[in-house]
């Protein structure tokens, strides 16, 4: 009623009056009409004055006082009024010429898009196909009586829909913002009057909606979202992320991470299944924690097949579940039938070369080729090539060293090296992405003068200078190892055939000695195993990494 009371005074809704721009356009005569008027006030109050003096007394009354204000206000009303109409108002709505202004509708294409969760068991991405795939459509048709319509599809980026059947729903992301900015640099030069977004809202990107579309806020191109699908599932499983290498060796067991989210299903148990090629290679089962909150799980997979292997992770539709399709994720892990080359550097003989040796002696994906310092400029060399492989030593240039994957250096100080060499190293896990382990020793770490050198930059450990007398003799600490948090579940720190046995077995394990206490680790760094000694401090015994495109 308010609203056609308005209407009957004002011609429009309220609604144009909020979207319009109101103004004042004066013609020439408009001023002078304002003076005009203002005289006529000042004459109405004068004539109200001078009419209560010649008025005959009376006794004064609330009423007889109000009376004559009252006329007077009247007047005044009605003169501003005409002043008002004088100065000629204007309402200014901005509307679009038709067929000169372009709009981009951008249609949702990815998987989400599949779920039938409507009453009548339709599916999201059937609903906008039938309410914007075809420009037969009724929306269509409306929007096209006034705009250029140019359409798209979107998952990870915008491309232009020729016809409905190209929409296929399959992508595996999406990415709202960069949908947004393709379709508008499509349309680059031409005038955009508007976008209208079609989708879920089922975002997949990391960053903010908002600071993607800064972009569309500069140039005030406004965007008109279409929701399809319900806001909130009551009953759903979904496999959020997994982990995985690239690349793995032939028959390594490799420790795979899942991220699980669930809604409505706190408390239950369910199983987490690996397959390769349809054949389940992996299980792990999980108890499902409060709704809203991401849980993790490890399962082990072993890699027996050589090639391209796409694993499916897998989790069964539970009952009730109003989604299935993202209970399954995908991943693609290279497995390698090759032998991989490390190069383990030695200062000294060690039982650590032996049991190195040893530990991989039945594995034919690994190449260990060893390195001894027996004397000044002699070598005895393991596991080479040919006779002249590695016949001056430590590899002199970057093309010898980047041909390893890996690199141990035993308990070989610094000075062995020369700067370049060490320059190297450092390049081999930065550049080349490789890894480098450092053994402990007297001749290794601070105690082999590593500190201020560019080996020192990449490990994942602080050294300090260390000044020691000559021929002085080390210090053995006593350790009692440990894996940390982070470590129990890391794949270096199995022991055993599966994490719980590994855990078990740590306990039994004798104490171990050092020479090179460590107690700081960089920024960024992960501590997978420490030790404690008698005074009951910690210590680094292995810690981790990434440098560059390697690992230290």
């Amino acid at each position: 009623m308010l609203e056609s009371l308005f209407r009957f005074f004002f011609e429009y809704r309220p609604v144009v009056f909020r979207q319009g721009e109101f103004r004042l356009s004066p013609g020439p005569g408009a001023y002078v009409a304002l003076g005009l008027a203002a005289f006529a006030v000042v004459l109405a109050v004068l004539s109200h004055r001078r009419a209560l003096r010649n008025t005959r007394p009376a006794p004064a009354t609330g009423f007889s006082r109000a009376v004559p204000l009252g006329l007077l206000s009247i007047r005044i009303a009605l003169i501003a009024v005409l002043a008002f109409c004088l100065f000629r108002p204007v309402l200014i709505v901005k509307a679009a010429v038709p067929q000169q202004n372009f709009l981009a509708v951008l249609i949702d294409d990815s998987r989400s898009m599949q779920i039938a969760d409507s009453d009548e068991g339709q599916t999201r991405g059937e609903y906008a196909k039938q309410q914007f795939g075809d420009r037969t459509t009724a929306m269509l048709k409306r929007l096209s009586d006034k705009f250029v319509v140019r359409t798209f599809r979107f998952s990870s980026s915008a491309a232009r829909l020729g016809s409905p059947n190209e929409l296929t729903f399959g992508g595996v992301e999406t990415k709202l913002g960069a949908a947004l900015e393709g379709a508008r640099q499509e349309l680059a030069g031409l005038p955009l009057a508007g976008m209208v977004l079609v989708s879920d809202g089922a975002d997949t990107t990391d960053a903010a909606l908002s600071e993607a579309v800064l972009s569309l806020k500069a140039a005030a191109l406004p965007v008109f979202t279409v929701g399809v699908g319900q806001d909130r599932l009551t009953r759903d499983i979904q496999i959020d992320r997994v982990s995985t290498p690239r690349q793995a060796l032939k028959g390594t067991s490799l420790l795979i991470d899942a991220v699980i989210k669930q809604t409505g299903y706190a408390g239950e148990t369910v199983t987490l299944d690996v397959e390769d090629a349809g054949r389940i290679v992996g299980t792990q089962q999980l108890k499902l924690p409060a709704d809203g909150e991401p849980a993790s799980v490890r399962v082990r997979v072993m890699a027996a097949d050589a090639g391209p292997r796409v694993l499916k992770f897998r989790i069964s539709p539970q009952r009730d579940e109003v989604i299935a399709q993202n209970n399954a994720r995908e991943s693609l892990v290279d497995v390698l039938d090759r032998p991989e080359r490390i190069l383990y550097f030695e200062g000294q003989p060690r039982f650590e070369m032996k049991f190195i040796r040893q530990a991989i002696k039945e594995d034919k994906n690994l190449q260990l080729v060893t390195l001894l310092r027996t004397a000044e400029s002699k070598y005895l060399r393991l596991g080479v090539d040919d006779a002249e492989h590695l016949a001056g030593g430590f590899p002199k240039t970057r093309e010898e060293l980047f041909a390893y994957r890996g690199l141990v250096l035993g308990s070989i100080e610094a000075s062995a090296f020369t700067g370049d060499q060490l320059r190297m190293i450092a390049e081999f896990v930065e550049k080349r992405g490789g890894g480098l382990l450092l053994l402990g020793g007297s001749g290794s770490f601070s105690e082999g003068g590593y500190a201020g050198t560019p080996v020192a930059d990449v490990l994942p450990v602080v050294l300090e200078r260390v000044v020691r007398a000559a021929n002085g003799p080390s210090v053995s600490i006593p350790l009692v190892i440990r894996p940390t948090r982070a470590g129990e579940g890391h794949a270096v720190t199995q022991i055993a055939a599966n994490e719980a046995a590994s855990s078990a077995r740590w306990p039994e394990l004798p104490a171990v000695t050092t020479v090179n206490p460590i107690r700081a680790v960089k920024p960024g760094a992960t501590v997978l195993l420490s030790g404690v000694n008698g005074q009951r401090r910690d210590h680094v015994v292995l810690a981790s990494q990434r440098y560059g495109r390697g690992k230290a």
